[in-house]
């Protein structure tokens, strides 16, 4: 493909601030987008989240919608994610070219897997990525072939039985920047219902123990959860990057407790998405 020289080389390649932070062993909080709508994931955006995430696995949202979605993002300071429906490099790769500035990889069980994802989100000689950003240097502007291998972030999802017998070679995968735990699945994989945000001790200590590992291995360390009571425990428990639910559940949560007021009646209570 040709790009204009601006972005070809030199410096300036827009930061990516959440990756940043993970280096650092900072923490981060970040929304889940499952809507296929520009305009909600743009509000989200511009909430203050350090992060969001299109979720194209379980979120009803295909690249079209991906497309369009990500310019909105970019109106905001919230690092662009996209968590791919599969370790498809070709789908890894046409996010990155759109201007994600990290996939999340669901269902890695293996070091094989974890490589396949990571090379698929680097340029040669680092990985065999293509070279087409077509709108990624867009956002990112000078030095978008220079400097993309050191900024975009590649997150590998542990949430098997085989993922977990595998952690400690997952996390070793050069290039790997972080794992994301899914505790629905992880749930399912231990033999638990899945639930979204779990109380199993047996899960808790489960998550604990795969935090722990990601730390050994100098990665980042990221888990999903459905509302504020989670997102506050596992940063406590030192997450560097923790989902504050989904702007599906967050419309969901305060329209139910608005109409519970209007009416007069006890809240339902909701349960969060683990996935």
């Amino acid at each position: 493909m040709v790009l204009s020289q601006n972005y070809l080389g030199g410096t300036g390649m827009r930061e990516n601030k959440a990756l940043s932070a993970w280096r650092n062993d900072e923490q981060t909080i970040g929304c889940w987008l499952s809507l296929a709508n520009a305009y909600s994931a743009e509000v989200i955006s511009k909430l203050g989240f350090d992060w969001v995430c299109i979720d194209m696995q379980h979120g009803l949202i295909d690249y079209t919608d991906v497309r369009d979605m990500l310019p909105a993002i970019s109106n905001s300071d919230a690092t662009p994610i996209v968590r791919v429906p599969w370790n498809e490099p070709y789908e890894i790769m046409k996010v990155l070219d759109a201007g994600a500035y990290g996939v999340i990889v669901p269902m890695v069980n293996n070091r094989e897997e974890a490589e396949l994802a990571v090379r698929a989100c680097r340029y040669p000689p680092l990985g065999n990525r293509s070279f087409g950003p077509i709108r990624a240097a867009l956002y990112a502007g000078r030095g978008y072939a220079v400097e993309a291998n050191d900024q975009i972030a590649c997150i590998a999802m542990i949430e098997t039985a085989e993922g977990i017998a595998n952690a400690d070679e997952i996390m070793s995968t050069p290039g790997l920047n972080g794992v994301y735990i899914g505790p629905a699945d992880l749930a399912l994989s231990m033999g638990l219902p899945a639930m979204g945000d779990q109380p199993q001790p047996e899960h808790l200590e489960m998550v604990k123990s795969l935090l722990a590992k990601c730390k050994a291995h100098g990665i980042a360390a990221g888990i999903h959860t459905g509302g504020i009571e989670y997102t506050q425990k596992y940063l406590e428990l030192g997450f560097n990057f923790v989902t504050l639910g989904s702007e599906s559940g967050h419309m969901t949560k305060n329209a139910a407790k608005e109409l519970a007021a209007a009416r007069g009646i006890a809240e339902t209570k909701r349960e969060g998405t683990g996935y």
